[in-house]
């Protein structure tokens, strides 16, 4: 098959591009058309645990997900636990590396774990109430969540409409 000149060989960034148009005009239009809701903490972490080749985007999905959790289960505890304090956050952030390296020991996306206690956190301390806070909080992480389900079924979805040729990553050099 001959292709415009424009167009390398690999149209990997091409599926790409098409993956996170066809995902991100569907989060758009769940969360602020129906839900009246804002998309851009979903649509981020969409395209993050995003991948044209599905093993890869399954592996980013996992290592999200379980991140996510980490984060916002630390976050969860330090906001129940004691009073309201701006050293809150920097104490989330801490103690969220520590369990996310140490514990559990998934290297890929683990800055999303530090990431999640800012936003569950941050929400308690900006509303200046705890339940709000944890109400927002939560609220957000939910549409990281969906955001990352999202990723990985349009992945999933347009592997199977349009697959691409496995390939191996060659080590740089």
């Amino acid at each position: 098959m001959k292709w415009p000149r424009f167009l390398p060989q690999d149209i990997t960034g091409v599926r790409f591009a098409v993956n996170v148009f066809i995902a991100s005009t569907i989060l758009w239009y769940l969360l602020r058309d129906i839900f009246n809701a804002d998309p851009i903490w979903a649509i981020a972490s969409m395209i993050s645990a995003s991948d044209p080749h599905v093993k890869e985007a399954a592996r980013m999905f996992r290592a999200r997900i379980i991140n996510v959790l980490v984060g916002c289960g630390v976050g969860l505890f330090l906001l129940v636990v004691g009073g309201s304090s701006e050293w809150k956050l920097p104490l989330a952030l801490a103690v969220t590396v520590l369990v996310s390296t140490y514990l559990v020991r998934i290297p890929t996306m683990w800055r999303q774990a530090p990431i999640t206690a800012a936003i569950v956190v941050a929400s308690s301390l900006t509303e200046h109430s705890k339940r709000t806070g944890v109400a927002h909080g939560l609220h957000k992480v939910a549409e990281v969540l969906l955001g990352c389900l999202m990723g990985i079924v349009i992945s999933y979805l347009m592997s199977r409409v349009w697959p691409l040729p496995e390939t191996t990553k060659k080590p740089v050099a």
